[in-house]
């Protein structure tokens, strides 16, 4: 059998001529956003627990709500690093050129529509955002980082609410919304089309 050509990337050789992908850029924060994920599912069970396993005749059920409080806290700090190490990996990987300008001056409501759109129709929703790239305003990879801003946003203001309700209940389902708001984070991060790249 003759040799493959030269020319020929092999299995393991990246093919990729170009910047890298969105989704390649953008690693620790979907890392981080899929363990608050987790943690935000762990502290809404831990209280769900604990209300199972008081008597169901007891009317006040005592429940530590330790879990939702201290996501409240840590989150955003989390958020933050997890945001820091992915420039700091890009940086070392790409040239000065290739990076595109963060999301500033994209209205938010811009980034919320996307979101919507998204949940309805994720291909509707980047045809969409496409088009509005095309106005020259704003870049695609700048809605979309606007987009996830946003949803990330609303996740950590739910857990804010979590740790201030009194009713373990409330502050139970707060963390579950907080989760569904970084899913979606993740799910915009995870959008990688040709207009996206710089």
């Amino acid at each position: 059998m003759p040799a493959p050509s030269s020319t020929e990337p092999s299995r393991t050789e990246s093919s990729r001529t170009g910047p890298l992908a969105r989704r390649h850029r953008h690693v620790w924060l979907p890392a981080t956003l899929a363990e608050l994920i987790a943690d935000c599912a762990q502290a809404a069970g831990e209280v769900y627990r604990q209300l199972a396993e008081a008597p169901p005749t007891q009317p006040d059920v005592p429940v530590q709500l330790g879990l939702p409080a201290g996501l409240s806290r840590s989150a955003s700090t989390r958020v933050d690093a997890a945001r820091a190490r992915d420039a700091e990996r890009w940086a070392a990987t790409t040239e000065p050129e290739e990076v595109p300008a963060r999301a500033t001056g994209v209205p938010a409501d811009i980034g919320a529509d996307f979101l919507t759109d998204l949940l309805d129709d994720p291909a509707q929703a980047v045809e969409r955002a496409q088009e509005l790239a095309k106005t020259g305003e704003f870049t695609l990879d700048q809605i979309l980082d606007e987009a996830t801003d946003s949803a990330v946003l609303s996740g950590l203001l739910s857990l804010h609410e979590a740790e201030r309700q009194s009713d373990p209940s409330a502050a139970a389902a707060k963390c579950l919304v907080a989760a569904g708001h970084f899913a979606l984070a993740v799910s915009v991060v995870s959008v990688d089309v040709p207009a996206a790249t710089p």
